[in-house]
């Protein structure tokens, strides 16, 4: 009698083959979505004799799926999507979700904001990263849900440093004034416009003058001086870098205090005095201070860390995305909305960031989509309506000989 069971299990394999390549067409347009194929396997076989030459006489007994392989490379990339949320993966490895506690990896990059300002994948699960603090990250941290500061008020900053870049002209008559505005903030984040006079009182030497507006402050330290330069135009005096403070603010902010840095780094003089036939200029003046600002949105950089932007022009680190790799990636186990799970086989995740450790970097206001390839599947898909449609005539056909045996009987 003919056996039903194997062409039955050509039928199951083959449904599997159709269900996948049917999966795989449903999610062309999923967000970082893997193209799976199913691959066959023979099942075991039945010795029913020998050849005369004592070879084995074998007769298969169907097939299964072996293994459904995920193709885990990287789908097209689309840039410039317009959601600032939306981050993409250029190479291998997975970011790192937390679902009810469990840790999970994805590929999706399209993220949403909560309400209270954590950083979502469209299934609600939290982004995980390093967090920062005072804008350093620290990536030997646990890691921890990463939070947007949405809604918030950075604070301001006091002026605590001044930078002037001049040339004062060695060529002026004695008494020429040379003067520039630099704007300081005090503790409150006000801003008072500071005026810098320079006047020449002779050769190699002028006096300095920082002054506020009449009735900013009542009090000052350190505010008028005088520098002194050698035969080179090198600045000699003072030699060290003076703190300057307004005091008696009318706003009832601390005193505005800082360093004015009349040296850079290596030791050199940012105020020269050498002759110039367009006379002397400022370059620049410069100062840390700022006013209070409103969080506006945030950016991703290629190695994942997360910097808010303020309404006062000023960054915020306040995280870094961490990025997972996996050893077996075959291995993982699929949970849907574009989330893996490690098992056994896979082995466990390490985790890192972006651009280490073989892990790919991060392309910020851009998204991965589906690797699926429409021709691929299509040709597969014919492949396995042909392999089903054969398997059933075989039913069909032992089906016939099965009736055939019984009315011999009768």
């Amino acid at each position: 009698m003919p056996s039903f069971f194997i062409p039955l299990s050509g039928l199951e394999s083959d449904n599997t083959a159709l269900n996948t390549i049917a999966n795989n067409l449903a999610n062309m347009n999923t967000v970082a979505y893997k193209s799976q194929n199913v691959q066959f396997s023979d099942l075991f076989y039945q010795q029913v004799g020998e050849s005369g030459s004592g070879d084995p006489e074998q007769v298969g007994a169907g097939t299964k799926v072996g293994a459904i392989v995920t193709d885990f490379s990287s789908g097209t990339t689309t840039p410039s999507t317009g959601n600032p949320q939306d981050v993409a993966l250029n190479g291998d490895g997975f970011f790192v979700v937390e679902n009810n506690g469990t840790q999970e990896y994805t590929r999706a990059g399209n993220f949403t904001l909560g309400s209270d300002g954590h950083l979502l994948t469209q299934g609600g699960q939290q982004v995980m990263g390093y967090p920062a603090l005072n804008g350093v990250v620290n990536t030997n941290a646990p890691l921890t849900a990463i939070q947007i500061p949405v809604g918030q008020v950075e604070q301001p900053k006091a002026t605590s440093s001044l930078s002037v870049t001049a040339n004062l002209d060695a060529s002026a008559a004695t008494g020429t004034s040379v003067q520039g505005e630099v704007t300081l903030y005090d503790s409150l984040g006000v801003s008072h416009v500071a005026t810098v006079d320079f006047q020449k009182t002779g050769p190699g030497t002028w006096t300095y003058n920082i002054s506020l507006p009449a009735g900013d402050s009542t009090g000052s330290v350190n505010t008028t001086g005088t520098l002194t330069f050698d035969a080179n135009g090198n600045l000699t005096s003072p030699a060290t870098n003076p703190t300057v403070q307004f005091t008696g603010l009318a706003d009832g902010a601390n005193p505005i205090s800082f360093t004015w840095n009349l040296y850079d780094s290596s030791g050199k003089g940012t105020i020269d005095q050498v002759a110039s036939a367009s006379g002397s200029g400022i370059a620049s003046i410069t100062q840390d201070g700022y006013e209070a600002g409103q969080y506006s949105g945030f950016t991703v950089d290629s190695n994942g860390v997360v910097s808010a932007t303020f309404s006062n022009s000023q960054t915020q680190v306040i995280g870094q995305l961490a990025v997972a790799s996996v050893t077996n990636e075959q291995g993982l186990t699929r949970l849907g909305d574009g989330n893996y799970q490690t098992t056994l086989a896979s082995g466990q995740a390490t985790i890192g960031t972006a651009g280490t450790g073989g892990r790919g970097t991060i392309q910020d206001n851009a998204i991965e989509g589906s690797n699926v390839d429409i021709s691929t599947q299509f040709a597969d898909l014919i492949v396995a309506q042909r392999a089903f449609e054969a398997n059933a005539k075989s039913v069909t056909t032992f089906d016939t000989v099965t009736q055939d045996t019984i009315n011999m009987v009768h």
